[in-house]
C-alpha cells in the first residue's frame, strides 16, 4: 500500500514511477465505466439465450455445464456472498446467497432446490435490457432496468431487474447484488 500511495503522490507531481516487481500485478484504477456496465448487461442477456440454446441442443448436463462457466465469470461468488434474489423463487429459498443456489435456479436439477425448473431453460430466444437509470461511483455501478424476455413463443416477459457490478482484483466487473422481479400487473 506504501508503495501505490508513493505513485499516486508522484503522479499528482507529474512524476514517473514505477511499482516495483513484487507490485505489478496490483490494479491501480478500479474506477468503472458506463460501457462497461453496459456490456455486462449485455453479456448476461447472452449467455440466458446461450443457455436456453444449450439446453435445446444439448439437454440439461451441458446447459448445467455452461452455466457454472457464466456464473463463475459474471458473479462475484469467489469475492464472498452475492446478494441475488431470482425472479421465481419463494420462501424459504427466496435468496440466492452462494454459487450453487444460483446454479440451482438457472438451471434446476438440485435435489437442495425442489422447485427450481431452471429459469435459463425456458427456450429464451432474446433478452434486452432498458435501463432506467445507471449510476457509478469509483469502483462500483448499479442499474434499473427492465428487462425484456422472448419466449419460444414470441411472449415477451418483462422483469424489473436490479444489478450491483464491483470490479474484482483483476479488473473484471461481477455483480455482487441482483434482484428481479415480475412487473406489478394491479390488484
Amino acid at each position: 500500500m506504501k508503495n501505490l500511495t508513493r505513485l499516486a503522490a508522484a503522479a499528482a507531481l507529474g512524476c514517473a514511477m514505477t511499482l516495483p516487481a513484487a507490485a505489478k500485478g496490483v490494479v491501480v484504477n478500479q474506477g468503472i465505466s458506463e460501457a462497461e456496465v453496459l456490456a455486462a448487461q449485455q453479456a448476461w442477456c447472452a449467455a440466458l439465450v446461450d443457455i436456453s440454446t444449450t439446453h435445446a441442443r444439448s439437454g440439461q448436463p451441458a446447459a448445467k455445464a455452461l452455466a457454472e462457466k457464466v456464473i463463475d465469470s459474471a458473479y462475484g461468488y469467489q469475492m464472498g456472498g452475492v446478494l441475488f434474489k431470482p425472479t421465481l423463487t419463494t420462501n424459504p429459498q427466496t435468496f440466492r446467497l452462494n454459487r450453487q443456489g444460483a446454479l440451482a435456479y438457472f438451471v434446476g436439477g438440485d435435489a437442495a432446490f425442489p422447485k427450481d425448473t431452471g429459469f435459463a431453460l425456458k427456450g429464451w430466444k432474446q433478452c434486452v435490457v432498458d435501463n432506467a437509470a445507471v449510476f457509478i461511483s469509483g469502483d462500483s455501478a448499479a442499474t434499473m432496468a427492465k428487462v425484456r424476455i422472448t419466449g419460444p413463443d414470441d411472449r415477451v416477459t418483462t422483469v424489473d431487474k436490479t444489478w450491483k457490478f464491483v470490479k474484482d482484483d483483476a479488473g473484471k466487473l461481477r455483480i455482487v447484488a441482483h434482484h428481479s422481479s415480475l412487473e406489478y400487473t394491479g390488484s
